[in-house]
């Protein structure tokens, strides 16, 4: 059975972003840099996963980029026309990670356009999951709360494909928006991130979630 998600990275933002398709029913294919490492991430999902090396045949509809920040221009390159027709979902967070006060991407726009201005139509870009860490993506909530993904991009038919994959996680996807939105979405975590880092804060450990009550 061909994969319906194929996610590009076997970090910890893979696995939760796995776990989470897994829980809709939908077969996974993870495809990473480090085959050890791909390998024990594909057996510990288990039924419904398979795996193999950036550069192999991508099956999923929906491509996931699972990867730092500084590496996204990479995979994309390295993806090549195997994104063609397909959704690709952007989560990374351009986050100064030695500072946490500063955003890499210049002003005036994001990295899910940047992905967007590198793939040139060839497939629809989508914003997603940037504001969920990989604990609370694993679990599927936050202290018995649903979690929120804010889902943002230009095409209508590309959104309504990714929140179907959130909604059938049990989880609620909020759409923000054009792919424009993205900058916020980006901005905002940049705050988040510096919470997590401060002092003040020692009991946050990268398990919070962004969430918006009626």
């Amino acid at each position: 059975m061909s994969a319906e998600v194929t996610i590009i990275g076997s970090g910890r933002m893979a696995r939760g972003l796995a776990q989470m398709a897994l829980r809709g029913g939908r077969a996974v294919q993870i495809l990473g840099r480090d085959g050890s490492q791909t390998r024990d991430l594909v057996e510990s999902l288990g039924a419904g996963a398979s795996g193999g090396i950036v550069g192999a045949p991508v099956e999923g509809g929906i491509v996931i980029l699972a990867v730092p920040y500084r590496e996204v221009a990479n995979v994309v390159r390295e993806l090549g026309d195997g994104v063609d027709g397909r959704v690709v979902v952007d989560i990374a967070n351009p986050v100064d990670v030695s500072t946490f006060d500063r955003l890499l991407t210049p002003a005036g726009t994001s990295s899910a356009e940047e992905v967007a201005a590198m793939v040139r139509g060839r497939a629809d870009v989508v914003k997603a999951f940037n504001t969920v860490f990989a604990a609370p993506l694993e679990a599927g909530s936050v202290g018995g709360q649903h979690l929120d993904v804010f889902v943002a991009g230009d095409s209508e038919t590309a959104k309504e494909k990714v929140s179907a994959l959130v909604a059938k996680s049990g989880m609620r996807p909020i759409d923000a928006g054009p792919l424009r939105r993205s900058r916020e979405l980006e901005a905002f975590m940049l705050l988040v991130f510096g919470l997590q880092v401060s002092p003040a804060h020692e009991n946050f450990n990268w398990d919070t979630a962004l969430r918006i009550f009626p």
